[in-house]
């Protein structure tokens, strides 16, 4: 079995509701896996908007939430999930907004993307001290078993 990434909260290429966003309350949505191969060491969580600013002119990858030595005994998060509830050993990154945490869909004009990539890896990370996506992508090359992925989408 493949490993997936699903949430109750919408469905692939699905529209993400308010209260995951800048226009409700900003919460982290429930999100799921399964199929975690049995030699994984850790989980890894990147979610971002390819469609910055505008869809029809991208010019970024906006980075909404980094979370990355998720246990792999961990099966999901919890919707509007606070830093001190993470799983046990999750350690975060920082977003493009230069905090940790997730911060939700806020698009400036258009329906954008947002990408919950989930990876699971051959070892765990050492602390970073809250790195950015970049540095995170660095240091997991060459540890990835499997990847999965679930679009929601936004519009304002």
């Amino acid at each position: 079995m493949s490993m997936s990434i699903t949430s109750s909260a919408f469905g692939h290429n699905g529209a993400i509701p308010p209260q995951y966003t800048c226009d409700g309350a900003d919460l982290s949505p429930p999100l799921a896996w399964q199929g975690v191969p049995a030699q994984a060491k850790s989980l890894l969580l990147i979610v971002d908007d390819p469609d910055a600013p505008d869809p029809a002119a991208p010019r970024m990858t906006w980075v909404h939430w980094l979370l990355y030595n998720i246990p792999v005994s961990a099966t999901g998060l919890d919707a509007a999930l606070p830093a001190s509830d993470l799983p046990g050993g999750t350690l975060q990154g920082t977003n493009d907004w230069r905090r940790t945490g997730y911060g939700g869909p806020c698009p400036p004009v258009g329906r954008h993307r947002y990408f919950f990539k989930l990876y699971a890896l051959d070892s765990l990370l050492p602390d970073l001290q809250q790195p950015d996506k970049a540095q995170l992508e660095a240091a997991m090359q060459g540890h990835v078993l499997a990847q999965a992925e679930l679009v929601g989408t936004y519009q304002r």
